[in-house]
């Protein structure tokens, strides 16, 4: 503040006239910067020029430094400089440009710190200007921000919190828009926001931001290249998020309705129905990385396109139909390849009218010839469990115009393979007369082998004759005890045993 360090100069009026700092130029000084409870920031090799011309009046401050490795410049218009330094609020505008960034106030702020006004940011380099700010945080990934522009209105308290209105967000290739409050003074830093999107790519915070197909299997395999979930660590807080779309890179949402919780590295994301695959998905996600990375899944599908589905998530079109399913699901690891070979879980799944392209199944039940072509099917259903990667199920029934196929085996979600039984029953038409043949399918996702199982058609066979041999001495023996209509065979054998063991007792003791 001005001060009286000489003394007075008589004025006619009789008042003293105090000294001012009309103009100040330091070269190569430093500046340090101290707040109670925190530690002081010094800065070295600062180049700054004051212009204060009347005490009273503005000043205009520019200054050029090195902080972190990195050059900023400032320039700041505080209209009442003596108020301002007396800890009053009064107008100001600043802009700090480095880095490839720019950093624009305009409203009213304190040497405390309090600000109200307008905010504009703009950076090429989010990651490179933080860290010329002191704050480091790594590299967002590709659609976090690692270029980013916002605009808002916003206000800042001594204690670190910022409130954010008519919110308008750029990071990379998406545009947001809304209100959110910040706690910067928590560690790490608490959010509350509710957003508005138009079309949200978030596929570079998987896979290194590869986008459509990057989780899709291939025939080596899942990827196993790590995942870096470090991200979920920054913030805690809870985000609500309407959007017009967002691709994950492995899912594809239509219009969606999303909460977003955060908690020490734990995330839950809460689905409104969802539009995804021309249907709709509802239910939970959860990615922990607490200590290690953990996904997890309570999801209900209705009326999923299951070749758009296929082809998105195992990179096979082969199912056509529309699905309705449930799943619940465990995986943990550092990668996809991890993730899917230590999967648990459970689930079902139904379909209607459908096709299954590639084969034609009521030619290889009733000959046993593998041909191509196509295979139109009436339902589907079937229930399963996952452990350890793989997928068991026992109560597979697919209906085919002639047949009723059952199916049980293993599919393999880690390893990209099966090996599953599937058996046919014919409904006994004449249409549907001819060799029924179990079909057993080995190997790979992306080339499985088809082949007429002789062994299962053999057994089948067996058990088939078996039961008739049973049902015809079943009928001999009902003739030979004139049973009627109805009646238990056992029990009328029993009966006849007893009758039978009473007269010969009888005829023992001498009782005719």
């Amino acid at each position: 503040a001005a001060a009286t360090t000489a003394a007075p100069t008589a004025t006619a009026s009789g008042a003293s006239t105090p000294i001012t700092l009309e103009k100040l130029r330091l070269r190569k000084a430093q500046v340090r910067y101290e707040v109670d409870g925190a530690a002081p920031l010094a800065v070295n090799d600062v180049d700054l020029t004051l212009d204060w011309p009347d005490a009273a009046g503005p000043a205009d401050l520019s200054a050029k430094l090195a902080y972190q490795a990195a050059s900023l410049a400032l320039t700041a218009r505080i209209e009442a400089m003596a108020d301002f330094l007396d800890g009053k609020v009064v107008p100001l505008s600043a802009k700090v440009e480095g880095a490839g960034s720019q950093l624009g106030f305009d409203g009213r702020a304190s040497i405390a710190g309090e600000a109200t006004g307008h905010l504009t940011a703009r950076s090429g380099d989010t990651a490179a200007f933080l860290t010329a700010l002191g704050i480091r945080g790594g590299e967002l990934p590709n659609g976090l921000g690692r270029a980013a522009e916002v605009e808002t209105d916003a206000t800042y308290t001594a204690d670190g919190r910022l409130a954010l209105r008519d919110l308008a967000v750029t990071l990379d290739q998406n545009r947001i828009s809304g209100a959110a409050d910040l706690d910067l003074g928590a560690t790490p830093p608490r959010v509350t926001a509710n957003l508005t999107a138009g079309a949200l790519d978030l596929s570079g915070v998987t896979e290194g931001g590869s986008s459509g197909s990057g989780s899709a299997p291939a025939s080596s395999g899942w990827s196993k290249a790590p995942i870096d979930a470090s991200a979920l660590g920054l913030l805690d807080g809870q985000i609500r998020l309407s959007a017009q779309s967002i691709d994950t890179g492995s899912l594809r949402f239509g219009p969606t309705e999303a909460e977003v919780t955060i908690d020490r590295s734990r995330a839950v994301l809460q689905l409104a129905p969802a539009s995804i695959f021309d249907g709709s998905l509802s239910g939970q996600l959860v990615a922990n990385n607490r200590n290690g990375l953990s996904v997890a899944g309570n999801l209900k599908l209705e009326n999923i396109n299951t070749t758009a589905m296929l082809r998105e998530m195992a990179g096979t079109d082969r199912l056509s139909g529309t699905l309705q399913a449930q799943v619940e699901f465990l995986g943990v690891g550092n990668s996809v390849d991890a993730i899917m070979h230590s999967l648990s879980g459970k689930g079902s799944q139904s379909m209607g009218r459908g096709v299954i392209s590639g084969i034609d199944l009521d030619r290889l039940f009733r000959s046993g010839v593998v041909t191509g072509g196509t295979t139109v099917f009436d339902s589907l259903s079937a229930t399963y469990t996952i452990s350890g990667g793989n997928l068991q199920n026992d109560d597979f029934l697919l209906s085919l115009p002639h047949f009723k196929v059952s199916g049980a085996g293993r599919i393999g979600l880690g390893d990209q393979d099966l090996d599953y039984l599937v058996t046919p029953r014919a409904f006994g038409s004449d249409e549907a007369s001819g060799l029924q043949v179990p079909v057993r399918l080995t190997g790979p996702w992306a080339n499985p082998k088809i082949r007429p199982d002789l062994d299962a058609a053999t057994k089948a066979k067996l058990e088939e004759k078996q039961d008739a041999l049973e049902e015809k001495a079943k009928e001999k023996l009902r003739e030979k005890l004139n049973l009627s209509d109805g009646q238990d065979t056992e029990d009328a054998l029993k009966d006849k045993l007893e009758e039978e063991a009473k007269k010969g007792l009888l005829k023992l003791l001498g009782r005719d």
